[in-house]
């Protein structure tokens, strides 16, 4: 693949742990922070790329720059003593070994797959689960590629971060596209495909073309909706400008648009930083030249762009670009949450003083949205009934169908950063869904 800073072509570029030193603007960095930096790269999953390094990154901001921050890990991000214990094994040059087995010790205790990602998502075929598919909700099936299982560049938040660090038991992938169209053949009740990753379109056009054209055939109408879930506007405009299938890419958008699939490229932008470059407005509009409607959303993360007066420019940029804003995420409860995370009520007034600056067109942001085990789970309100303060809660999507909309009630509380943080208010012992989602847990051996 091939970039332009100008009009002329440069090579694509990766650095990881292992080359992070070819990075010019991070060898200028302190001493001190270059060895925290990979200290905690050599736990977390670290990939950047060239576009990134030069064009995204204010290197005069540093560490305050809210996209070095997304790329680049920092000391914080591991818990105090296990950045300790590895930054010991790195001043002793340790062998690699005894360093990956060190990481590993502490990417067990992270929580790699939030909410029930691998024991209660999967779909389940003569009682065995498929690889490589995610089946949670009625409607809507996820599907993982393993060629697509990495990302231009790593978020350092990233809730699949488990995807990237070599572990095969941690990883969400199917290696022919025939186990996708297999199941979805048999499972009439979808109407609704996310193909995700990592991100799916690192792969060449003729193996995205492999997964989603057979679905232009009859035995496939009850897909109506296909959604690829990418962060390439971010981290690789060029995808859709001058790489060497650019074209084709753009061509098989148009040809699955007009065979009647509604495609929706589910774009991932943190701060409104990542939509500055004029490759990247390129790329969007050539995205929506082919029919396909592009949705922003991101996680609400500590460090990044917990400001309203952020999110208000991001989702104004968004607008005027013809993306649509549409979720506003709680961070997930895993990698290094502690870092990111911020208090649920918290989070809902960063999403309140955000919205009611938007226009009508940029109301279309639901949140705060936490992706939690029983479903997708939105804060509606923070009120008070018969005396006592509350949180206001619905499900936007539930495990069962049943349960969306269904207001719901939980006493307010300032340490709360997640769903399991909560109790219900009222008086009462349980939340209306828990006795049915402890039965579905126990069904899955969880």
């Amino acid at each position: 693949m091939a970039s332009t800073t100008s009009d002329a072509a440069r090579p694509y570029t990766v650095y990881t742990e292992r080359n992070i030193d070819m990075i010019e603007q991070f060898r200028e960095l302190p001493e001190a922070m270059q060895f925290e930096i990979k200290v905690v790269a050599s736990v977390m999953p670290f990939r950047v790329n060239e576009y990134v390094v030069n064009e995204l990154i204010d290197w005069n901001d540093i560490p305050n720059d809210p996209v070095f921050r997304l790329m680049f890990p920092q000391k914080e991000m591991l818990k105090a003593d296990d950045f300790d214990r590895m930054a010991k094994l790195h001043a002793a040059q340790a062998s690699r070994e005894d360093i990956k087995k060190a990481a590993h010790d502490i990417q067990l205790s992270m929580n790699p797959h939030p909410a029930g990602q691998l024991a209660m998502n999967a779909p389940m075929v003569d009682g065995k689960p498929v690889q490589g598919m995610q089946h949670k909700y009625r409607e809507t099936a996820l599907y993982f590629p393993s060629q697509g299982q990495t990302c231009h560049s790593y978020c350092t938040f990233c809730f699949r971060w488990a995807q990237f660090i070599g572990d095969s038991d941690l990883k969400m992938a199917a290696t022919e596209a025939s186990t996708m169209h297999a199941y979805l053949k048999e499972h009439k009740e979808v109407t609704d495909l996310l193909f995700t990753g990592g991100d799916p379109l690192v792969m060449k056009t003729k193996l995205v073309k492999e997964y989603l054209e057979p679905l232009l055939q009859p035995e496939f109408d009850h897909i109506k909706n296909i959604r690829i879930g990418s962060k390439t506007l971010t981290f690789w405009p060029y995808r859709f400008t001058k790489d060497d299938d650019a074209e084709e890419l753009l061509a098989l958008f148009k040809k699955m648009v007009d065979g009647g699939k509604h495609l929706a490229f589910m774009a991932h932008f943190d701060h409104y930083a990542e939509l500055k470059t004029d490759v990247c407005k390129e790329a969007v509009k050539r995205i929506r030249a082919t029919g396909v409607n592009i949705r922003a959303q991101a996680p609400l993360t500590r460090h990044i762009n917990d400001n309203p007066d952020v999110w208000v420019k991001n989702w104004q940029t968004q607008l005027t670009m013809g993306i649509i804003p549409y979720y506003f995420f709680v961070a997930r409860d895993t990698g290094a949450k502690h870092y990111f995370e911020i208090p649920l009520f918290k989070a809902y007034e960063i999403y309140q003083a955000a919205i009611t600056q938007m226009s009508g067109l940029g109301r279309t942001v639901r949140g705060p949205s936490m992706s939690a085990g029983p479903g997708k789970v939105e804060i509606t309100g923070i009120t008070e009934v018969n005396g006592e303060k509350v949180f206001v809660l619905r499900f936007l999507q539930g495990r069962n169908p049943d349960w969306c909309y269904r207001p719901f009630f939980a006493k307010y509380d300032e340490e709360a950063t997640w769903l399991d943080d909560l109790k219900p208010a009222f008086g009462e012992d349980k939340f209306f869904f828990e006795d049915e989602y402890k039965a579905m847990c126990k069904a899955r051996g969880v």
